[in-house]
């Protein structure tokens, strides 16, 4: 039996992303022999639309983790706070893909949703660091500690994607030895 594994939808060849495109990826196509793919796209999930405004993480105080950051998740133009849904409902498809019994994730790099880390945190003045992880992402690893999260830039590496491999295929066995 195939691991199950989550996945951006985007990656897998759904055009998803804000302005309607997608990025399909070449390594996901040969890894689909070997994973059963669990498609998310958080940012159609939550409820914007495609295409949309684009999103950005920004610096904010009293927001909600990010990394290393705090922030809010807003509209680049708009400036609509799309955090506390977003919020909402990771914590909900989080607990849906932990009793589906997923044993990793494939996230989209850089996402202001999705990306497991360098993640463009921006402030007021215009200026942005790559020290935030995207908020679905964030919320994956908050309450599924361990779970095997990889970006598809980084499974171009063959070493990182065998690694990759290895963890998820191990994080099965051991959700399987603990039912």
């Amino acid at each position: 039996m195939k691991p199950r594994v989550g996945i951006s939808r985007c990656l897998l060849g759904d055009d998803v992303r804000y302005d309607g495109t997608n990025r399909l990826s070449a390594v996901v196509a040969d890894l689909t022999a070997l994973l059963d793919w669990v498609p998310i796209c958080p940012e159609v999930e939550v409820g914007m639309g495609v295409p949309r405004e684009p999103i950005q993480l920004m610096r904010h105080a009293p927001g909600v983790r990010s990394g290393a950051e705090s922030v809010r998740l807003k509209g680049v133009d708009s400036r609509e706070d799309w955090t506390d849904r977003m919020d909402r409902w990771a914590c909900t498809r989080v607990t849906e893909l932990a009793a589906a019994g997923i044993s990793g994730v494939v996230l989209k790099a850089r996402s202001p949703s999705c990306g497991p880390r360098g993640v463009l945190v921006h402030d007021n003045n215009g200026d942005s660091t790559p020290t935030g992880r995207g908020l679905f992402a964030d919320a994956l690893a908050a309450a599924m500690p361990g779970l095997p999260m990889i970006d598809e830039e980084a499974l171009e590496d063959w070493q990182t994607r065998e690694r990759f491999l290895q963890t998820v295929r191990a994080f099965a066995a051991a959700a399987t030895r603990d039912r």
